[in-house]
């Protein structure tokens, strides 16, 4: 592990997503700075995602994981190298607005029984409306099912502004989940199982 002044790490993991990088990653450097270590983690990508790092990024910490071990491997390996306070685990194709990680931390450190947490999510292609990947946060109904705020099954609320609060949820989505790196380790992280989807839910339902 890597000791940092900074309490957070946003860490993004990435297999061949080059494109993503280019697109989304100028915005959350920019966000991270003085605020999180911001760290890439590498599911052995076969696309020029490390040499576009190296070139353009080189304070962004990569770390260079041998094989592709999906969504819940790849972060269960990277994260035993990180040792900051909070994980903010970041999908690569999310778009970050100005001082997004604050306010969400500053809840947390408010209160210490808090382990896991997300922001809205919004979607890209239509900012009116929720994401599906996460939409205000994750609830789990009596038969199992997975639903949002904002988001059941395929029925997607446009954000009028009716989730702007701070509500105790289920679930917060793996695209952006703040999560605190003691409790994440307490639990052995991920659920290996499950290599990509539902993992988070899991993880939340066992925390």
């Amino acid at each position: 592990m890597t000791e940092s002044e900074n309490r957070v790490a946003v860490v993004i993991l990435n297999w061949n997503g080059k494109s993503f990088l280019e697109k989304f990653l100028p915005g959350i450097h920019q966000s991270c700075k003085g605020i999180a270590d911001l760290v890439v983690a590498d599911n052995a990508s076969t696309d020029d995602s490390i040499d576009f790092l190296e070139r353009h990024y080189p304070s962004v910490r990569i770390i260079k994981l041998p094989k592709n071990n999906g969504y819940t491997g790849g972060y269960n390996e990277a994260l035993q190298k990180v040792s900051n306070e909070y994980y903010v685990l970041l999908n690569s194709d999310v778009e970050v607005k100005d001082n997004w990680i604050s306010p969400v931390l500053n809840l947390m450190d408010s209160n210490p029984a808090i382990a896991a947490c997300q922001p809205k999510i919004l979607s890209q292609s239509h900012p009116d409306e929720f994401e599906y990947a996460g939409a205000g946060g994750g609830f789990i109904d009596k038969f199992g099912f997975p639903f949002c705020r904002g988001r059941i099954f395929q029925s997607i609320e446009k954000d009028n502004g009716q989730y702007d609060d701070d509500s105790r949820i289920f679930w917060a989505t793996g695209a952006c989940m703040f999560i605190r790196s003691s409790c994440f380790h307490e639990l052995n992280g991920f659920d290996n199982a499950f290599f990509a989807h539902m993992e988070e839910i899991d993880l939340c339902w066992r925390l």
